[in-house]
């Protein structure tokens, strides 16, 4: 896998447990709409960045078609 998704995917994993946040939690509304927003964003992101092959044979082995993926 190249290594801007490894980045991108630790960036947002970074981010949703990080307690600096673009807009505050306490303000009502808008302090959890980030979150939401963001994180599902920046994985959506990850995944179509993951290159076919990859996603297709660990689906695979997922569904119990491989014991190990290849490295």
């Amino acid at each position: 896998m190249p290594w801007y998704v490894k980045l991108l995917a630790a960036l947002v994993v970074g981010y949703l447990f990080s307690p600096i946040d673009l807009i505050p939690d306490f303000i009502p509304v808008l302090g959890y709409m980030d979150d939401l927003v963001i994180v599902p964003l920046g994985l959506l992101l990850v995944v179509k960045l993951i290159p076919e092959e990859v996603l297709a044979e660990h689906r695979e082995a997922a569904r119990g078609g491989k014991d190990v993926p290849k490295k």
